[in-house]
């Protein structure tokens, strides 16, 4: 290649840059038109107590641990293996 073709190659990217950041302007950016947001209200750590229908405080705790048995093993997922002397 040539100079000249270099020269005219920049000169159209350049051209090509100045021509799509005009035209893009016109079609993407669109003029504010003021319009109004829904404020939202500020959160509190603060919580009402619930409604007593629905959380009984005499019901069952289901987080509680349950034993089934007597089980010594302390890590049942545990591959056995060999034990240490």
């Amino acid at each position: 290649m040539k100079s000249k073709d270099l020269t005219l190659i920049g000169g159209a990217v350049v051209l090509a840059i100045i021509f799509s950041v005009i035209i893009s302007k016109f079609v993407f950016v669109k003029q504010s038109t003021g319009r109004s947001v829904e404020v939202v209200p500020i959160i509190t750590y603060n919580f009402s107590q619930p409604d007593k229908r629905f959380f009984n405080p005499s019901a069952l705790d289901l987080t509680q641990f349950i034993s089934i048995g007597n089980n010594a093993n302390q890590n049942p997922f545990q591959q056995p293996g060999p034990t240490a002397p």
